[in-house]
């Protein structure tokens, strides 16, 4: 029990939870009353719908809406839910409602699932996710019913509301619009853009910063949330200039929108970019330097305990002053008056280093097994590894080998790089007990 014990840590049950999610997920889309033609998904589409799902992704080899009965779309809701906001802070609530004390172990699952640096506080962490997760998502749901009303009956329009809110506060990306066409058809609504695109960049914030804000009226933030406010902030804004004068007189995409109309869908797919999705117009007639944009806001992602994927914003806010430190010959690194810690620094480094690497990787598989451009293949990895969803039309195509590389990376970019690297490494014995002498090396 206890050689158990020492080795089911922190990291590998989080790994392990989810890849139960996934196959549970997985036996229940497999069921005929999961898809409208009575026959359920065969055993490797439906790992990697559940995937996908579990993982936040929303890249689809089944058309979602129109392939998946109410059963398997609710079983689609149920594991965004749990997969987004997490399944160790699901277990606690439920924990709490039936009166049971949190352990100290369980303690530490938390610490590791909410991404936190210390137990102390996370029982009420997990409170304060579940309940403004909740919030959020049920004012997004009724501002989207209402909408819809007008396009449908009000049992569909609410059904519509509660999904679609749902999938954009956990930066899912799954929608039941039917025939892969997302929300291409409300590109100039402003009421279906901008509450999908609050609710996106309130689920890509981070638990930590959404919490911060509610406590921190007066705008006395940590150094964290002063982060990711900013580069997200900014990474948004940049995006959707981008997007904006690149695709501005596309004929196939902005080009024969209105102005007010162009600046949205600019915002929207910069938004949707950063781990949700969606789409307004079609991405295959984008230009190729769009799509190379979108691709750089997919790898850099969200931020750190929030319902998306990336490297995170803070990782890579810790790569540029890093350069910037190196170029400047310092050897501490300083924001607002605090110093950054080295390990943070050779962990951002090192998160960075292993998902190129696992892009490359994967790249380099479909290139071999898709037979397509090297640039469809790019932005597919590219966005399953960030947990977008954004495709240009490959994922619904690719052979055996190319879905089981999808599933590993989409797996992969939600439990984070490093977390995987963490539970398949072995601990060296002595590691840090023996001091060897130094010895330089050539660099650059």
């Amino acid at each position: 029990m206890n050689a158990l014990s020492k080795f089911l840590t922190p990291s590998r049950v989080l790994v392990v939870g989810f890849a139960v999610l996934v196959l549970l997920g997985t036996l229940l889309l497999t069921l005929p009353q999961a898809t409208t033609d009575g026959l359920g998904l065969s055993f490797l589409n439906a790992l990697f719908t559940a995937t996908s799902a579990v993982c936040v992704t929303g890249l689809v080899v089944v058309d979602t809406g129109t392939g998946l009965t109410l059963f398997g779309q609710s079983v689609i809701l149920f594991l965004i839910q749990v997969g987004g906001i997490g399944f160790m802070t699901f277990a606690t609530m439920f924990a709490i409602l039936m009166g049971k004390k949190i352990t100290f172990k369980e303690r530490l699952l938390l610490q590791e699932a909410l991404n936190q640096v210390s137990v102390e506080g996370v029982v009420r962490l997990a409170k304060s996710v579940f309940f403004i997760s909740f919030m959020i998502e049920l004012i997004g749901a009724v501002i989207l019913s209402v909408r819809w009303s007008f396009d449908f009956g009000w049992s569909k329009a609410i059904y519509f509301g509660f999904f679609h809110s749902i999938s954009a506060f956990n930066n899912a990306g799954f929608d039941i619009m039917g025939n892969f066409s997302s929300l291409t058809g409300y590109v100039g609504d402003p009421i279906i853009n901008l509450t999908i695109m609050v609710l996106i960049i309130c689920g890509g914030l981070g638990f930590i910063v959404l919490a911060d804000i509610k406590s921190n009226r007066k705008k006395k933030f940590r150094l964290h949330t002063k982060i990711v406010l900013t580069v997200s902030g900014g990474l948004i804004v940049l995006g959707a200039v981008l997007i904006f004068v690149i695709e501005y007189s596309n004929p196939k995409t902005l080009g024969t929108l209105p102005l007010g109309t162009k600046v949205m869908a600019a915002f929207f797919q910069s938004v949707t970019a950063r781990t949700a999705g969606f789409n307004t117009i079609n991405l295959n007639d984008m230009y190729e330097t769009s799509l190379l944009s979108m691709m750089v806001l997919m790898f850099i992602g969200a931020s750190p305990g929030s319902t998306g994927g990336g490297i995170k914003t803070t990782t890579f806010v810790s790569i540029i002053l890093s350069v910037l430190s190196t170029y400047r010959n310092e050897s501490r690194i300083v924001l607002e008056g605090r110093t950054i810690p080295k390990d943070n620094i050779q962990k951002a480094w090192a998160i960075t280093t292993t998902a190129s690497l696992l892009i490359f990787f994967i790249v380099s598989i479909l290139s071999l097994t898709e037979r397509v451009d090297l640039m469809t293949v790019l932005f597919e990895v590219t966005s399953a590894f960030g947990t977008v969803g954004l495709s240009l039309g490959l994922t619904p195509a690719l052979s055996v080998a190319g879905k089981a590389a999808i599933i590993i990376t989409m797996f992969t970019g939600r439990v984070g790089p490093l977390t995987l690297a963490f539970v398949l490494a072995q601990k060296r014995k002595n590691q840090g007990q023996i001091k060897y002498p130094e010895e330089r090396i050539l660099i650059g």
